[in-house]
């Protein structure tokens, strides 16, 4: 097996350990349909485990990546490699400057609320949050499309 390979291999299994997660942390509490503050909580819990393996596949999908583009630098003058790398950077950013601001609330909600009512304000929150999950997946999925037919 060639180090080219070797990468080839960590970037798929970077793929499933890091987009997988990624494309189903809505679903684990919209799907789940929490009543309570108790299982809101647990569903938020599943979800911040699920984004570690996000982050570590992410960071391990972003490195192999870069390599395979160094070992064949045509690539980058490729435009599936380019929209693919301009995509990826722009999911990434939108962690910290879209998703961490709509999520912080809700965190602070778990915080301050006590009982086991789940308060009106967090279906606005959770909406807005989820939204842009979604519009992270859908990047996902475009990249992960590009990857495949490499179309141009």
């Amino acid at each position: 097996m060639t180090f080219y390979n070797t990468l080839v291999f960590i970037h798929i299994f970077s793929a499933i350990l890091g987009m997988g997660p990624g494309l189903v942390m809505t679903a684990v509490v919209t799907l789940s349909k929490p009543a309570t503050m108790s299982e809101l909580k647990h569903s938020f819990k599943i979800r911040n485990t699920l984004h570690i393996f996000t982050m570590v596949g992410g960071i391990l999908l972003l490195v192999t990546g870069l390599l395979m583009g160094v070992l064949h630098p045509y690539w980058f003058s490729q435009g599936w490699y380019i929209t693919s790398l301009i995509l990826y950077l722009v999911a990434l950013a939108m962690g910290p400057f879209v998703l961490k601001p709509r999520s912080t609330p809700i965190k602070q909600m778990f915080i301050h609320v006590e009982g086991e009512t789940i308060p009106s304000t967090y279906a606005d929150l959770s909406k807005e949050l989820f939204l842009y999950e979604r519009i992270i997946n859908i990047l996902f999925i475009i990249i992960i499309s590009l990857m495949i037919l490499k179309p141009f």
